[in-house]
């Protein structure tokens, strides 16, 4: 298991008109945090991207506990419960100021092989980088 953890402040564009943060935004915060958990280990999805590899999401759950406000800091923990293959999962799960768990989420992406236009095992540049980290444990 690997994770990772960043903050993020909910910004007034962001909320709902009852002052919630708007749930279509979840899904924006889980890909920050996909985003830089990839980047924590040495990889950006820039340049996966460039290389001709996407990961297109092709499962979303997500399950609201309680609100979060305008002008709060969330933390939101992004796991990787497992080694990817050619599907790679990713957990979440965002806490308020108060440390009180608001939200809990999970989603499946597949690598895609943009060249030859078909599914692909993870590249290297992750694997050995997760390798190493999940055989240490």
């Amino acid at each position: 298991m690997y994770s990772h953890e960043i903050q993020i402040r909910v910004r007034y564009g962001e909320t709902d008109k009852m002052g919630y943060l708007y749930y279509g935004n979840y899904a924006q915060y889980y890909e920050i945090g996909r985003v830089e958990l990839i980047r924590s280990l040495g990889v950006s999805y820039k340049s996966m991207e460039d290389s001709g590899i996407m990961l297109p999401v092709i499962d979303l759950n997500i399950k609201f506990i309680k609100p979060a406000y305008y002008d709060e800091v969330l933390t939101l923990k992004t796991t990787l419960p497992e080694l990817p293959n050619v599907r790679i999962t990713f957990n979440y799960e965002i806490t308020n100021e108060q440390k009180e768990v608001i939200n809990t989420g999970k989603t499946t992406l597949v690598f895609f092989d943009n060249n030859k236009g078909k599914p692909c095992r993870a590249p290297d540049s992750i694997m050995d980088r997760l390798n190493t980290i999940f055989n240490s444990k």
